[in-house]
């Protein structure tokens, strides 16, 4: 594949108490053949993120139409598995009605934080977005009792399919406390009820790395899947984009040196890169994502000028 990067689309300017800074996990929506609701989280003044969306111009994703005028959805109760961020993920129709999907972060006292996967219902075109439950959907269990979050959802087949990042771990590099997770893979009749844990379908492979990313899979045909996701490497501290292959879209062939969309020196991408997240509209096809400080300065784009 080769990208070109266009720029960056849309960073909050500080005028309102729930977005102080950075959008962060752009996650692209076809609102129709025209608009790309972005949806993603920006931070409040103790950093928490909270849910907005941004609508782009299909044709030249760098024209923005405007911003939702409040979050889509408030934090959780206190004690709750979202009451210190709510962090979109992947959004889908379902019967007339949008499921947007989140992790939701909980700080700890013994470990830093946990994450669990959440879902929140909402109505095309309406700025309100209500829990489908108070408790995770994603609920932590005896194999994932730490991360189960940033999932990402097909529907396929009849099928709804489950991509997310699960994980029991911590490891410490250079000296702090750092996630280890691996992607894992779910199947569901509804959307809602899920098993207390996923299939592991890419495992981290390299000394190098301890976890991955949000994934974004793209359904090509009736045996390819594309996937793109994040790498996190102790050595940079840092996330750097990756992409793989399958037929079945749990087994995955990883190609990462195929992806092609790296930091660029003295830009706001220059440390870290991540959160890809791939929609085609037309013969178009965008790729959002994040850099430095996961999307401190903003969310950006590139287009695809061959290969795929």
């Amino acid at each position: 594949m080769k990208w070109k990067k266009l720029g960056l689309v849309w960073a909050p300017d500080g005028s309102t108490t729930w977005a102080i800074s950075h959008a962060t996990l752009p996650t692209p929506f076809l609102l129709n053949d025209d608009v790309i609701r972005i949806f993603l989280y920006s931070r409040d003044r103790n950093g928490r993120g909270l849910p907005i969306y941004v609508d782009v111009d299909a044709s030249n994703p760098l024209k923005v139409f405007g911003a939702s005028s409040a979050p889509l959805l408030s934090l959780g109760r206190p004690g709750e598995f979202d009451d210190n961020g709510v962090v979109p993920s992947s959004v889908i129709r379902v019967d007339k009605k949008l499921y947007m999907y989140y992790s939701g972060f909980e700080l700890c006292e013994k470990i830093p934080y946990r994450i669990l996967g959440g879902l929140a219902v909402g109505i095309e075109n309406e700025e309100v977005f209500s829990r489908f439950s108070n408790a995770p959907i994603l609920e932590r269990s005896n194999i994932e009792s730490y991360f189960r979050c940033s999932p990402f959802i097909l529907h396929d087949e009849g099928i709804f399919k489950l991509w997310y990042i699960g994980g029991n771990s911590w490891a410490t590099v250079n000296g702090k406390l750092v996630p280890e997770y691996d992607l894992r893979y779910l199947e569901s009749i509804d959307g809602i009820q899920w098993a207390d844990h996923g299939v592991v379908s890419m495992k981290i492979s390299a000394p190098d790395e301890h976890g991955f990313g949000r994934p974004w899979v793209v359904k090509r045909g009736p045996n390819k899947y594309q996937l793109f996701y994040s790498i996190r490497r102790r050595s940079l501290g840092a996330y750097r984009l990756g992409y793989a292959e399958s037929t079945d879209g749990i087994s995955w062939i990883r190609k990462d040196n195929e992806m092609n969309l790296d930091v660029t020196s003295n830009e706001f991408d220059s440390d870290a890169i991540m959160y890809s997240a791939v929609i085609s509209v037309g013969d178009k096809t965008y790729c959002f994502y994040n850099g430095n400080n996961f999307g401190e300065k903003g969310f950006a784009v590139a287009e695809l000028v061959s290969g795929y």
